[in-house]
């Protein structure tokens, strides 16, 4: 049986909820639109022996009251050393993980090699997490915005920091769950370095 269609946003390491449509659907990215400040475009949230924590990546965007800036126009600002900063959380952050070593090899070259725009270094990151839970990467993009979709479901509101309604996953092992308790709604990457190979599973089986 086909899946159903949907649209989704590019984002920054995606959320769980994000990867769960990637698996119960057929994905089209829409890499349409303008940027939005605040949205996932270019963040991503883990946890960390604090609690909840943001990695946001710095962009170069149009000065306030100008014309809203492509998605795809987008520039990561990389005078910053943002991708060594990110490296080095996720490293203290999940080094006690049981699976993060099996994936840090993957995922280490997203972090040391150069990128200029966000939207084309998104969809790398979201083709590398395919790679690692041994799914297939969607490769359809959308030619042309549509406020409303023609066809099929929309999950396009992913890309904001909200927590989806609706959404239920149940509650896995988290490397600081005794600290904090269990916190949900995270980048797809907490998911993949505490359960490993179950991950796609997991996701498959959420509600979403």
């Amino acid at each position: 049986m086909p899946l159903e269609k949907t649209l989704l946003f590019p984002s920054y390491f995606p959320t769980i909820a994000s990867f769960s449509v990637i698996l119960q659907y057929e994905v089209k990215w829409e890499i349409f639109g303008n940027y939005q400040k605040q949205s996932l475009r270019n963040r991503a949230n883990i946890t960390n022996d604090r609690g909840l924590h943001s990695l946001s990546i710095p962009v170069i965007g149009k000065g306030k009251g100008k014309e809203r800036l492509p998605y795809s126009e987008v520039l990561i600002d990389n005078s910053q050393p943002w991708q060594r900063t990110h490296w080095r959380t996720l490293q203290t952050a999940y080094r006690t993980s049981p699976f993060f070593e099996f994936y840090e090899h993957a995922l280490e070259p997203l972090f040391t090699k150069t990128y200029t725009h966000l939207l084309p270094f998104n969809l790398l990151v979201a083709k590398t997490l395919c790679e690692c839970l041994l799914i297939i990467f969607p490769e359809g993009q959308t030619s042309v915005f549509r406020k409303d979709t023609l066809s099929g479901k929309d999950h396009r509101d992913l890309i904001y920091p909200k927590p989806p309604i609706g959404y239920k996953l149940n509650a896995y092992n988290q490397v600081f769950i005794e600290k904090h308790g269990f916190i949900d709604h995270l980048s797809v990457l907490d998911l993949l370095f505490n359960e490993g190979p179950q991950a796609a599973s997991l996701l498959k089986q959420a509600k979403i």
